[in-house]
């Protein structure tokens, strides 16, 4: 997998969460994201157990996660579970917190409209005329 050689820094809640452009696609580290919607004082404990009721679930990992090496907090580079958007936003419907709900109801507003959208193309029409308009403005 061709990746950037840099870790990139994202800020969510005034934490840090590493992430890597791969062919175009970034991809965060899931226990940066875990660590920020939980109030987990271990989040590589809590992406273990997570992982094991996601399986049970019918989440195939190994499909979504891949293994990156992310600059650590000492400089050093280590392998870390890491997903792309979609994977990200599956993993946080399955994280219990207040600190996850909003990414949750963005989730099922998004699907509904798409729902929407194709039992009447001409909505999605409408949302592309409004993307064009404030791109162009």
């Amino acid at each position: 997998m061709e990746e950037d050689s840099e870790t990139h820094i994202a800020i969510f809640s005034g934490k840090k969460i590493r992430r890597k452009l791969v062919k175009d696609k970034w991809f965060f580290s899931v226990v940066d994201i875990v660590g920020v919607l939980t109030d987990s004082t271990i989040p590589k404990r809590y992406w273990s157990d997570l992982k094991i009721k996601l399986k049970e679930e019918g989440f195939e990992s190994y499909d979504k996660i891949v293994q990156l090496k992310l600059k650590s907090g000492d400089g050093k580079e280590y392998e870390t579970d890491a997903a792309d958007t979609e994977g990200i936003f599956r993993i946080i419907q399955s994280i219990p917190s207040k600190k996850a709900e909003p990414f949750k109801r963005l989730l099922a507003r998004v699907g509904y409209e798409r729902i929407q959208e194709i039992e009447n193309p001409e909505l999605a029409q409408e949302r592309m005329k409004k993307i064009l308009i404030e791109v162009i403005n």
